[in-house]
């Protein structure tokens, strides 16, 4: 593939810089290169069992191989996912205070099916034989009741070398108010046991609510020895490359950081997609992301910046961490097709991954996927897969095919259309869950589609939402690595105050406020300077947490240091309430956590313009697709100039993806290559 040149605002001092960015996704690995103001993309498929392994196979096919000094390397790892949802950790001990071992059991109580009463049970996160217990105890306004003793700290030793776990994680009560015990108990441990994990509350999480912070400690122990282990084995692998890696909320950190903040790498790779969506629709500020890959589909909402949340979820876990906030659904390309017990078709969330991967890639795959089903309607074609670097086998797509039509009384083709359908609306309600659940109308942004499929279904999404502008981002197929590639160096912050606001004391608590705001700030920026940002570039955000008095969950609003800062964020609070909830109380509010991030920019790469279209786009081939009574003309995307306008049906092809548009849509090429989708 030819290229894309990229410009810079300063050439000159911008020449030497050569980046990678590497998404690992459950089906394919993503590379987006980018060197002297070029941009190379690439794609091959993921290797579960050792991921690294396909990052080595891309930099080899990308012409890396010998040429890796001065290189970086940003990286999207899914490594502590599948550990989380496959619930696949070391083996882990739990520390707490007495009579506080079984919160991770209890949990909030809740019930996934709230009728059953016979659920089935499952397995605590920790067993009890892996929980201790020591006397320390804090009270809610951080007095010292009772102080751990050193005989109780040998007696932890001797459990610890009893056991001999691979990680540790402490979790005592009101450890942000009073993380003395805490850091006690790791010191010991490092001492004794240089090899463990330890994972402390106190620093991973130092916000009240024991339950979520000692779920955030625990994961970050449970899969910490998994990432530490692969990223040693990656960096070892790529040196003299220097290696980063994707965090949740957006930013990047050094690998050697991340190993020891596995828990922050748990939406890792989407977080890139959201990154790359946010700089390549600079001028569209409200927008509506899906990104559909092989596994699953990510879905998402951008109001001028990325949204955060702290209640999260991977898997069974609250995750209280600060992500990106956005919903997932096991909708991809991979998902499997099968009929339930009653007959009725069904698609996910069991996905045929990278192996051995839909049938049509002649791997072994034995179901009928998604994938298979969009090359049997002629949405794909067998022959120009990637670019024409892999073909598919249509007669396997149609045999499997055919065992779910003939169950259904259906032709093949219908059949396939059928998984589509099912697949579209199971990504349709994601959408909803994400807008219209939350007071925003979906008419009123722009939807996003990016990954490997998106495009292929975005014309279907729009129509069930009523959308009326799409925009298929360029490089919509790699986006996730191309987002890598432009995120910022971050660092999150949080702690918990726990403070009634009252205007009578207005001065007084902003004082207090900010100055919880400037320790979490220093921190944060010396972490960035140890990784040689300089601190003049470093910019900080803060936010805080508010409630009405006797709520249970916040909302997070802006929070600056200038004059009236606290009558600010309270307007916020109550407006944002009123659209989120549909109103709005007149009773006292609660600030619970403050919260700052401190970012470094990342490189500003300026996408080139096309040249003007001066005569219409080219027809490069005809293929027949289902439902449509002619052959539908074939585009490539990479011969389309500025200002070109296309009419569905349509099939715009590329390296990395396929954008169908459908009858009733109109596309439009842009000064840089995305196509905005309107419906006409």
């Amino acid at each position: 593939m030819q290229p894309v040149i990229f410009k810079h605002a300063d050439q000159q001092s911008f020449d030497a810089t050569r980046i990678l960015g590497v998404d690992t996704g459950g089906t394919f690995t993503d590379f987006v290169y980018y060197e002297q103001g070029k941009l190379n993309i690439h794609k091959v498929l993921s290797t579960p069992h050792a991921p690294e392994l396909a990052i080595l196979q891309g930099i080899k096919e990308l012409g890396l191989e010998k040429q890796l000094d001065n290189l970086s390397i940003v990286h999207g790892s899914t490594v502590a996912t599948n550990a989380v949802l496959e619930k696949k950790g070391v083996k882990t001990v739990y520390i707490s205070n007495t009579g506080l071992a079984d919160i991770l059991t209890i949990g909030r109580q809740a019930r996934k099916e709230l009728y059953n009463l016979c659920p089935r049970p499952e397995s605590p996160p920790v067993p009890r034989s892996l929980c201790y217990e020591v006397n320390s105890r804090v009270s809610a306004s951080g007095r010292r009741l009772q102080s751990l003793s050193d005989n109780e700290l040998l007696q932890l030793n001797d459990f610890i070398r009893q056991h001999q776990p691979q990680a540790v994680a402490i979790n005592l009560l009101f450890s942000f108010l009073d993380d003395q015990d805490e850091c006690r108990i790791e010191e010991s441990l490092k001492k004794n046991f240089p090899e463990l994990l330890i994972s402390r509350s106190s620093e991973i999480l130092p916000e009240y609510k024991e339950y979520e912070r000692g779920i955030a400690t625990w994961l970050n122990a449970w899969v910490g020895p998994l990432v530490q282990g692969y990223l040693k084995r990656l960096i070892q692998a790529i040196k003299p490359a220097k290696l980063a890696v994707m965090q949740s909320s957006g930013g990047t950190i050094a690998a050697e950081k991340a190993a020891d903040q596995a828990v922050r790498m748990l939406l890792s790779g989407p977080a890139g997609g959201l990154a790359g969506a946010k700089y390549i629709a600079a001028q569209q500020t409200d927008l509506l992301t899906f990104d559909m890959g092989g596994t699953s589909t990510d879905v998402a909402v951008i109001e001028g910046e990325l949204q955060l949340t702290s209640e999260g979820h991977i898997g069974d876990y609250p995750v209280a961490i600060s992500m990106v906030d956005m919903h997932t659904i096991g909708a991809g390309g991979g998902s499997i097709a099968y009929l339930d017990a009653g007959g009725v078709l069904q698609v996910g969330p069991e996905s045929a991954g990278a192996s051995p991967g839909p049938a049509c890639y002649g791997r072994g795959g034995k179901q009928a996927t998604v994938t298979d089903a969009n090359l049997i309607l002629g949405r794909l074609s067998a022959q120009a897969f990637l670019g024409g670097a892999m073909s598919l086998d249509i007669s396997a797509a149609n045999k499997v095919i055919e065992k779910l039509a003939k169950s259904l009384s259906l032709s093949v083709t219908a059949a396939a259309s059928g998984i589509i359908q099912v697949a579209n609306e199971h990504m349709s309600r994601a959408l909803r869950v994400m807008s219209i659940q939350r007071g925003i109308d979906p008419k009123t942004l722009t939807l996003i589609p990016f990954g490997g499929a998106g495009a292929l279904h975005v014309c279907a999404l729009a129509d069930n939402l009523q959308m009326s502008r799409v925009m298929v981002p360029v490089h919509a197929g790699v986006l996730s690595a191309f987002g890598m590639v432009v995120a910022p160096h971050t660092r999150d912050a949080s702690h918990t105050i726990n403070l009634l606001l009252e205007a009578t004391l207005e001065t007084q608590m902003q004082q207090q406020i900010n100055k919880q705001l400037k320790i979490l700030s220093r921190r944060g920026i010396a972490e960035l300077k140890s990784e040689g940002i300089n601190e003049s570039q470093i910019s900080t955000h803060y936010s805080v947490d508010l409630r009405y008095a006797g709520q249970s969950y916040t909302l997070n609003v802006p929070w600056t240091e200038q004059a009236r800062s606290l009558n600010i964020a309270l307007q916020a609070f109550h407006q944002l309430h009123q659209k989120r909830y549909g109103h709005q109380h007149d009773q006292p509010v609660e600030l619970v956590n403050v919260r700052v991030k401190v970012s470094a920019p990342p490189i500003t790469l300026s996408l080139p313009e096309l040249l003007p279209a001066t005569e219409a786009a080219r027809v490069t081939a005809k293929r027949q697709v289902y439902g449509i009574d002619r052959a539908v003309p074939v585009y490539q995307r990479q011969q389309l100039l500025s200002g070109h306008q296309l009419e569905g049906p349509a099939l715009i092809v590329e390296q990395v993806s396929t954008t169908w548009l459908a009858p009733g849509w109109q596309c439009t090429v842009d000064s840089i290559g995305n196509l905005i989708l309107r419906k006409w």
